[in-house]
């Protein structure tokens, strides 16, 4: 049986906002939290940019999503 990773907290914010308004997701992975975020927030704009940071470890990433299909990738 594969090993499937074990949930954790993520802390989430839109890239444009502070860090004290980010939003603790429990998820598997970055990218998982930050469309978990995304399913909880309403948004008038097509692409939205979220900072990720794994609670635990403090480390950060960034991602752009498509607000209508979910899709992500790095911010550049």
């Amino acid at each position: 049986m594969p090993d499937i990773p074990a949930t954790r907290w993520f802390a989430v914010h839109g890239r444009d906002e502070d860090r004290h308004h980010a939003r603790r997701v429990l998820a598997r992975g970055f990218e998982a939290a930050a469309v978990a975020w995304l399913e909880d927030a309403d948004f008038a704009e097509p692409e939205i940019s979220v900072i990720v940071r794994d609670v635990d470890g403090g480390h950060e990433h960034c991602f752009r999503i498509d607000v209508a299909s979910g899709e992500t990738s790095a911010c550049g």
